[in-house]
């Protein structure tokens, strides 16, 4: 069992480490992959070389960025078989679906594109060279669709049913795995979070570049046209971001009670702002809220109820009325999980002797049980409930961040409008410079509050972690995961010293002229 332990959280530690440097490189390429086409559609349109020259420069770090982010991603999907083989096992047909036509024509489409888009120029005529560059773009998009998808119903489980005879899960409805709200919802938060990201990248490289003297014009040319998308992607962002707190509320109260660090909710829930939290005793010190904020956030009712943890564990709501409801408790469904699994033993027994009356008595039990399949796999109810303080801080981590970059894009187009003189000035620099890994944390931060906040579940309420991973050795985990780290830093350091290299090229010579 402590070799279960080990294995589990190293295997966790694993993919939360190549994830984490994999969502570097895929935000930034899907903004830049916009930018890069809207500069050379201006070109297309005004023939201006500089317009021209602007874009090649952004191309070569969207590239750079590009290449490394194939290469991560590849290791992050060869992970699902060497460390999670149980879990790959259990929902392939579903999973891999998704994955398959990212595989089979996103990421066809754009590195077929990508080729033509790099090596193109003067080789095809202006306006296929456009029409690839936006190709481009767009299937940069269609990749985090269909993984966003399979992400999604991890997250909410739909359009599939369970098969006793193969022990797992066979997909019934395609259209409901890729179209249901929590898929929609993450996908265009994702990708207008990364304009915004690729939009701050820009404007900070700009800043910098403005302050050498040489590029001024491009620079702020670059900051015009990422300011106008970052500003546009940050609005959508937040859109999106509220009908993804309303799909959270719906379908995993218990991430959204740990965003809040919420153990008892209250009709007219308040929204915590920012405060301590004291997981020990239960409570948010130096809190200060917003009243009614969850409720109106969550329920988009000012007046509705929104369970706290402890609320869900014991299986109780409040009507606006202040009466209490019964839900599902947690140890009724870690009853309910046992169950469910009892009936797939039994049916496994019952096919095996040639009983097909005690068969079909054993699936009815395993269908009547298995929503909470997951639950018959914990021996506590605490053992649902996330790591609530990691996940309260990403949360106000990502939101404050947001906010200064919401304020971040409107400055630099006022100032690159209005105020062109301050643009070039050391302050400049320094803002925009220190704003590019301000954008980098809200990101990840983003990414923790959405994955860290779903454990311990790999499938919500069907297939927690324990369960999910491959039979290997805790030490075989550990060694990957210090060669994959070191692998990483290397990638990383070799990226920043490549980019710093561009970028400093384009501030020594005269991209414009």
């Amino acid at each position: 069992m402590e070799d279960l332990i080990q294995v589990v959280d190293w295997s966790r530690m694993q993919f939360a480490l190549t994830a984490i440097v994999h969502w570097l490189f895929v935000p930034l390429t899907i903004g830049l992959s916009l930018i890069i086409a809207v500069m050379e559609t201006i070109y297309y349109r005004t023939r201006n070389e500089k317009w021209l020259k602007t874009e090649k420069f952004w191309m070569t770090l969207f590239a750079i960025n590009f290449a490394i982010g194939v290469a991560t991603g590849i290791i992050l999907e060869f992970e699902f078989g060497t460390n999670w083989s149980n879990y790959s096992w259990f929902v392939g047909d579903i999973f891999g679906a998704p994955l398959a036509i990212e595989g089979l024509l996103a990421f066809f489409m754009e590195a077929t594109f990508f080729a033509v888009m790099f090596f193109g120029w003067k080789k095809v005529s202006a306006g296929f060279h456009l029409a690839s560059t936006w190709l481009v773009a767009i299937g940069v998009s269609l990749s985090a669709l269909w993984i966003l998808v399979a992400n999604a119903w991890m997250q909410y489980p739909v359009g599939m049913e369970f098969d006793p005879a193969q022990m797992r899960n066979v997909m019934s409805d395609f259209l409901a795995v890729a179209t249901s709200g929590v898929a929609i919802n993450k996908f265009f938060h994702a990708v207008t979070s990364g304009w915004v990201l690729a939009s701050v990248f820009v404007i900070g490289v700009s800043c910098i570049i403005a302050a050498r003297g040489k590029n001024l014009a491009m620079a702020k040319d670059s900051v015009k046209v990422s300011g106008w998308i970052g500003l546009i992607g940050i609005i959508l962002t937040m859109w999106t971001g509220d009908g993804s707190a309303v799909e959270v509320a719906r379908v995993q109260p218990m991430k959204l009670a740990a965003m809040e660090g919420l153990y008892r909710g209250e009709v007219g829930q308040e929204l915590v702002g920012f405060g301590l939290i004291d997981t020990e005793n239960k409570e948010i010190d130096l809190k200060i809220g917003i009243p009614k904020g969850l409720s109106l956030l969550a329920n988009h009712d000012m007046d509705s109820f929104v369970p706290g943890i402890d609320d869900l564990i014991d299986g109780i709501a409040l009507t606006p009325e202040g009466d209490t409801i019964n839900t599902v408790s947690y140890a009724e469904r870690i009853e309910i999980g046992k169950a469910a699994q009892q009936a797939l033993r039994d049916y496994e027994a019952a096919r095996q002797a040639g009983d097909k009356g005690a068969m079909e008595a054993a699936n009815a039990r395993i269908r009547e049980n298995y929503r909470f399949f997951g639950y018959g796999y914990f021996n506590s109810p605490q053992d649902a409930v996330p790591p609530v303080a990691l996940t309260f801080y990403s949360f106000r981590i990502m939101v404050m961040a947001g906010g200064y970059l919401l304020l971040l894009l409107i400055v630099a187009l006022f100032v690159v409008y209005k105020k062109p003189d301050w643009f070039d000035t050391r302050l400049a620099r320094w803002i925009g410079a220190l704003s590019i890994p301000v954008v980098w944390i809200c990101s990840e931060a983003g990414w923790i509050v959405a994955e860290v906040g779903r454990q311990p579940w790999t499938i919500q309420d069907i297939l927690p972690v324990q369960a999910a991973v491959s039979a290997v050795t805790a030490s075989s985990v550990q060694i990957t995961f210090w060669l994959f780290a070191v692998v990483f830093a290397a990638l990383i350091a070799a990226e920043i010293s490549i980019m710093v290299k561009e970028v400093k090229k384009g501030s020594e010579r005269e991209i414009t002229e």
